[in-house]
């Protein structure tokens, strides 16, 4: 009995993976490594955020993604309480059938190294594994994801700096967009997909973008884990995620968003948000369902006719 169950559970999970092309050895290797001490915490501008960085031009490369007028790399300056401080966004895109985009988000940088009072506490390192190496590799296993699957919209994946300071990246994309802001047809933001013990997974944003509602539900009916919707409006107070993450400044110029992510945990803004707190099975799934997401909008959504050259 107990040969014939591993069997189908070795069936289970080979059927589950063949749904979907996302590799999910790459995927834990990607959120491993960017919540590696080495990164100290991911801090904008900090040494262990430009560390991040090379690792995610390596693999910007390495999947093959194109980069906008030769370069990745896009960087910004803002100020925090009268010191400039230097942030860098990294973008990259796949061309489509229309020059209509869809822009897949996620921020890597994360709060940097804090020491405790608690002199039992000596871990200073916050490497944000959920809090956001979780979205920042599931960007990078969809953009190897359409690279073997040609998408009808063009496909920007934007690693963005600075979420933990307000929102900084996000805000400097749009001060100098890599391409037409107007050719945006859908912003879809990822900020902590790599646990929940209920195993739900939230898309937070239908309350403001009702027709988005369909792909929401083809996601759903696909999904192994539970699709939650919800934690969109105004009257939520704090549950109102809305401002809450990267989705906020593209939510601001009236660009339909979805937000997926999951409701806090212990390790919220914690040293111990580690790399062996994450739950892989529920990773895996999260994002091959936000996948989904994806690709029921972008053969769903109308396409923009290709008589426009990209920035």
């Amino acid at each position: 009995m107990r040969h014939l169950l591993l069997a189908g559970l070795l069936l289970l999970s080979a059927a589950a993976q063949a749904q979907f092309s996302v590799d999910s050895s790459r995927l834990l290797n990607d959120i491993r490594t960017l919540s590696d001490d080495k990164y100290e915490g991911r801090r904008i501008g900090s040494r262990g955020s430009r560390e991040a960085q090379y690792y995610l031009l390596g693999r910007f490369r390495e999947i093959g993604l194109q980069p906008f007028n030769g370069k990745y790399e896009r960087m910004f300056l803002y100020n925090d309480g009268g010191r400039n401080v230097t942030g860098t966004n990294i973008y990259g895109y796949i061309p489509g059938e229309s020059d209509g985009v869809i822009i897949i988000t996620a921020h890597y940088d994360h709060v940097g190294m804090h020491r405790s009072s608690d002199p039992a506490q000596t871990d200073s390192i916050f490497n944000g594994a959920d809090d956001n190496a979780s979205g920042t590799s599931g960007l990078l296993a969809m953009a190897q994801y359409y690279m073997q699957h040609k998408p009808r919209h063009m496909m920007v994946f934007a690693a963005l700096d600075g979420e933990e300071e307000g929102l900084q990246g996000a805000k400097a994309f749009f001060v100098q967009p890599p391409f037409p802001v107007k050719q945006i047809r859908l912003n879809v933001n990822m900020d902590m997909i790599s646990r929940n013990d209920q195993q739900e997974l939230y898309a937070s944003g239908l309350y403001y973008n009702p027709a988005l509602k369909p792909f929401v539900d083809a996601a759903a009916e696909k999904s192994l884990i539970h699709l939650k919707t919800g934690h969109d409006r105004p009257d939520q107070g704090h549950n109102d995620w809305t401002a809450q993450s990267d989705q906020y400044e593209f939510k601001q110029r009236n660009i339909p968003y979805i937000y997926f992510g999951v409701e806090d945990h212990p390790d919220y803004h914690r040293a111990s948000d580690e790399f062996k707190h994450i739950q892989p099975s529920f990773f895996f799934q999260a994002v091959n369902t936000v996948l989904t997401f994806i690709d029921a909008a972008d053969k769903g959504l109308p396409i923009i006719p290709k008589d426009r050259r990209v920035m």
